[in-house]
C-alpha cells in the first residue's frame, strides 16, 4: 500500500469507520510512524498536532479502535480505517464525534413492513393472517422456527441452515411486532449488557 505522506507535510488524515455498523467515528492524523504501528499492532494510532507525538485511541480510557481493514483513497493521501470500538469514541461521550445514528440495515426495512401488515391487515398476507391468530399461534411459530434452525446447524447444508435462520428472524420480528418491542429496544438492552460487563 503506496502512502504519500510527504503531500501533506509529513501527514495522511485518517477517517475512522465502524466496521460493524458502517458509521464514521472520528477523523485523525497519521505520519508514517503512526501509521506503522497502527499496522503492527492492530489498534488505531494517532499522530497528535497538538501534543507533537503519537497517541493511541483508547490509551487512556481504554476505548481502543481495531482495526479490521485499511483502505487508501486514490491519490493515496488520506486512509479510510475500518475498526471496531471497544467504547465510545468521542472525548464527549458519543459513540462518534459527529453524533451519528446507527445504520439501519435491511431487518429494520422488515420490521415497518410488518407493522404495516398489522396496522393495514389484508386476507392474502401471511404475516396479517399470523397476526389475526394471536400471540399465542405467533410464539409458537417462534418455537418451531428455532427447533428447525437448530436441526439445521447440525447438518453441513449451509443454505438450508442460512434459510431456517431468516425464517426465525422473520418470526421473531412479527413476534415483537405482537408485543409493541422494537428491534432498538432490544438493541439497547444487549447495549447495557455489553456496557455492564465491560466494567467487570
Amino acid at each position: 500500500m503506496k502512502i504519500d505522506f510527504a503531500k501533506g507535510n509529513g501527514l495522511v488524515p485518517a477517517v475512522i469507520q465502524d466496521a460493524g455498523d458502517g458509521r464514521v467515528l472520528m477523523l485523525g492524523y497519521m505520519n508514517e510512524e503512526a501509521y506503522r504501528k497502527t499496522e503492527r499492532e492492530g489498534r488505531v494510532t494517532f499522530y497528535s498536532r497538538s501534543k507533537k507525538r503519537l497517541w493511541t485511541k483508547g490509551e487512556t480510557s481504554g476505548n481502543y479502535l481495531t482495526v479490521k481493514e485499511i483502505l487508501t483513497d486514490c491519490d493515496g493521501d488520506t486512509l479510510l480505517i475500518k475498526a471496531r470500538p471497544a467504547g465510545p469514541v468521542c472525548h464527549t461521550g458519543s459513540d462518534t464525534c459527529f453524533k451519528e445514528e446507527a445504520a439501519r440495515g435491511f431487518l429494520y426495512e422488515l420490521q415497518d413492513i410488518i407493522a404495516d401488515r398489522k396496522a393495514h391487515p389484508s386476507e392474502k398476507s401471511y404475516t396479517s393472517g399470523l397476526f389475526g391468530k394471536g400471540v399465542n399461534k405467533i410464539a409458537q411459530k417462534v418455537g418451531e422456527e428455532a427447533t428447525e434452525l437448530v436441526i439445521e446447524a447440525m447438518d453441513d447444508n449451509d443454505l438450508l441452515f442460512k434459510n431456517e435462520a431468516a425464517d426465525l428472524l422473520f418470526h421473531l420480528l412479527i413476534l415483537l411486532q405482537q408485543r409493541g418491542v422494537s428491534l432498538e429496544e432490544v438493541e439497547q438492552v444487549l447495549r447495557e449488557r455489553h456496557s455492564a460487563r465491560k466494567g467487570k
